[in-house]
């Protein structure tokens, strides 16, 4: 099945692989929103004093604050095999147990941890039973492609720590679903029709969404979902880890981003679940998709869903008329760029490329082939996409083809601004709300802001006097 969409996905969209360097944030920065997301989790980040001053900088939280995470520093003795790693991590566990007693303790491992082999698989079983706390075990170092990947690591790790949908759970499904029926078979024929979509037990309590999401923005996704009758048994991550959705055979799944391929694979692989290959939520066409390709499997109607986002696209027009024409160029840092480039398109932007450091083409199938639909629609050529993209190489494209934007990450932004190129951090769509249809202003928001910028230095007369400047 794989092999086939692989297949209807390259008849039509090519692909470039390059062997560049990858210039990203390290992968444990998804501790910056994990940790507020999982509310009764502690986070104890393994590594050196550089990812201790990475995380001080990067998440920028006073200690006062006092957060739900911690870094336990290797020092030479630890990296000597001098000192014993068991005792000083069960130290700093039952620490963190007396001062905050959370419902899962969650060790990221670092580059250090793999470079000196330290088995936290090993220990955390044997210090989870010592402590009575649950220890997760997610490997988010600097070995990945990019640092969102570094959520889909521990996502993964927690899959298996989800309790099973066992047999006792399907008979009792299938005894509801008999009740149900047994309800319909005695209510008028109007009502029938109408109650079956809100009754039928086979759509209750089997979908499950995966993919950290801001509380506010998983309510609006729930509540769009409801409004077509689907009801929504968990969230991975939940708010709570003792709320972990129950997985099995019988459970449907389906991504909120497009960074979360490995914990997909695992899903499928180590849990048996189905998973819906749909388009991603961003975006009003991308949630609109996002809700039909559900509604689909689920062999529901859709009902308002053309009408609502209808009413979106119509409170974005100040912003439509901004970008219509504008060209944006992709460098490739948080692997949103194919959902983050089909917007744009169907805004009316052209994409001349879409750099992404790597990519999963059977979890983004559905996604790629929207891609090419919407450069159909618009009747705007298909942007060339390169994977792992060479920086030098793609700043010699930029030169040639001028846009008016690139998207790109902070290493580049100021060389870019330099040479006359407006910028904006790739990184901030990363923090942003951009899922859903109410946050559709947010993405676009971020993507004018630099050209808005231009506009009033434009009517100022600012403009001549920093192109003599640059020039």
């Amino acid at each position: 099945m794989s092999i086939e969409i692989s297949e209807k996905i390259s008849e039509t969209l090519t692909f470039e692989c390059e062997t560049g360097n990858y210039h990203t944030f390290c992968p444990i920065s998804c501790v910056a929103w994990l940790y507020q997301k999982i509310e009764d989790s502690f986070f104890l980040v393994i590594g050196t004093k550089t990812c201790g001053y990475f995380l001080q900088n990067a998440l920028g939280v006073m200690i006062f604050a006092e957060p739900r995470y911690a870094m336990a520093e290797s020092e030479e003795g630890d990296i000597s095999a001098q000192l014993n790693d068991y005792e000083e991590l069960k130290r700093l566990c039952l620490r963190i147990k007396k001062d905050r007693n959370p419902s899962v303790i969650i060790w990221i491992g670092t580059c250090t941890t793999e470079i000196i082999k330290m088995d936290l698989e090993g220990m955390a079983p044997i210090l989870e039973t010592e402590i009575e706390i649950p220890i997760v075990v997610a490997r988010a170092n600097g070995l990945d492609y990019a640092f969102t990947q570094g959520e889909d690591t521990v996502l993964a790790a927690m899959v298996h720590r989800c309790p099973e949908r066992g047999k006792e759970n399907g008979m009792k499904d299938k005894m509801e679903n008999n009740y149900t029926q047994e309800i319909l078979s005695f209510l008028p024929t109007r009502t029938k029709v109408k109650s079956n979509k809100f009754f039928d037990s086979k759509n209750q309590n089997r979908l499950v969404l995966f993919g950290s999401l801001p509380s506010t923005v998983a309510s609006q996704l729930s509540l769009e979902l409801k409004h077509q009758s689907i009801q929504i048994s968990g969230w991975l991550p939940a708010q709570r880890y003792t709320d972990l959705p129950k997985l099995g055979d019988t459970v449907y799944v389906c991504g909120i981003n497009p960074f979360l391929s490995r914990t997909a694979t695992t899903l499928m692989r180590r849990k048996k679940c189905k998973l819906i290959g749909a388009p991603f939520p961003i975006g009003p066409d991308g949630t609109r998709a996002w809700i039909e390709k559900i509604c689909s499997v689920f062999k529901i109607e859709t009902h308002g869903l053309e009408e609502r986002e209808q009413r979106i696209w119509e409170k974005l027009k100040n912003y439509l008329n901004l970008v219509r024409g504008k060209s944006v160029f992709f460098m490739g840092d948080n692997l949103l760029e194919i959902s983050l480039a089909r917007f744009p398109i169907r805004c009316g932007m052209i994409v001349y490329e879409i750099g992404i450091p790597y990519m999963d083409k059977r979890y983004q199938a559905a996604e790629l082939i929207f891609l090419r639909e919407t450069c159909k629609k618009m009747c705007i050529p298909m942007p060339r996409i390169v994977e792992k993209p060479d920086n030098y190489n793609q700043i010699q494209r930029m030169r040639e083809l001028q846009p008016d934007l690139a998207i790109t990450g902070m290493a580049h932004a100021n060389p870019l601004e330099a040479r006359g190129i407006n910028t904006k951090w790739s990184v901030e769509f990363t923090f942003a709300q951009i899922h859903g249809f109410t946050n559709a202003k947010d993405v676009l928001e971020l993507v004018t802001r630099p050209l808005r910028r231009n506009n009033n230095l434009e009517n100022l007369g600012w403009t001549s006097l920093i192109k003599l400047q640059k020039g």
